[in-house]
């Protein structure tokens, strides 16, 4: 059973709490001694020793400031604010709208050799059509009250897609039959989406795959997620978007993509789903 995306930000944060404490120790200073120089309460360091509050960059700086360890805190800055990024809030990311967040997605995607992509409630970025993707970011846009740049987010999306004709890349992706059958953007766009679905399962270079309504699940649904090369995962939460860089947790989503992979159902299999959710549209 996979863990909590979010237990890898936590262990970098302890990480970063125990190379603190760390400090203080080899200081030889108590809790009360640091507390006392930099001018805290002393459960500011308990706090901060038991990851309970992420240091902030002049924490960090006071806190080996009091150790005379200035030297070490460059790193530890610098590894706080990898974890900080680890898990990151949609209104941040999104903040200045969507397009931005769209291209800087396209390094990661370039030296991506393969793509395994796993959706449980809407079509993968990489497969959506102009009009599909210009409904769904809409409706993003429109609930996390950004300004509107759908415009040039579509544009941005679609230039990023290019990488599924272009390239040394290979993409496993699957889908639960659902968002076969969810409508995004109206009977119009869906069965423009749906015929494209089609089209692109011709491309050498992509495996999809359709788990069905009446697969026996022995691998219950996941929120979104899509995995890099065996380097990173990136989940999708409503709030947050959690990257996931430790090995053992990688693992478990290459384990989870597996299983859902053996319920999927490929080729005419696949097609029938589709053309079925075709069929229902009118």
């Amino acid at each position: 059973m996979p863990v909590s995306p979010s237990s890898s930000v936590q262990a970098a944060r302890k990480a970063v709490a125990e190379r603190l404490r760390e400090i203080r120790h080899d200081a030889g200073l108590s809790g009360a001694d640091l507390a006392a120089s930099a001018g805290w309460y002393k459960s500011k360091v308990s706090r901060l020793e038991n990851a309970v509050t992420p240091p902030s960059d002049a924490d960090i700086r006071a806190w080996c400031a009091a150790c005379g360890a200035e030297d070490r805190a460059p790193d530890l800055i610098a590894s706080s604010r990898s974890a900080d990024s680890m898990h990151v809030e949609w209104w941040r990311l999104q903040r200045t709208g969507l397009a931005r967040l769209q291209a800087s997605k396209v390094p990661l995607y370039e030296r991506t050799r393969t793509f395994r992509v796993y959706c449980s409630n809407v079509v993968p970025g990489l497969l959506q059509t102009d009009g599909y993707a210009r409904a769904l970011l809409g409706s993003i846009s429109a609930f996390r009250r950004l300004p509107n740049d759908v415009d040039e987010a579509v544009a941005a999306r679609m230039d990023r897609s290019r990488v599924i004709r272009e390239g040394d890349h290979r993409f496993a992706l699957l889908v639960e039959e659902g968002v076969l059958r969810h409508r995004i953007g109206g009977p119009e766009v869906m069965a423009g989406q749906l015929g494209y679905l089609l089209s692109v399962m011709a491309l050498p270079s992509v495996s999809l795959g359709v788990i069905p309504f009446t697969a026996d699940r022995r691998m219950w649904g996941l929120e979104t997620f899509s995995l890099f090369d065996e380097e990173q995962a990136s989940v999708e939460l409503l709030t947050a978007r959690v990257t996931v860089t430790a090995p053992s947790e990688v693992g478990q989503y290459l384990r989870a993509f597996s299983k859902f992979s053996k319920l999927a159902v490929y080729g005419a299999g696949a097609r029938a789903c589709i053309t079925a959710a075709i069929d229902a549209l009118e």
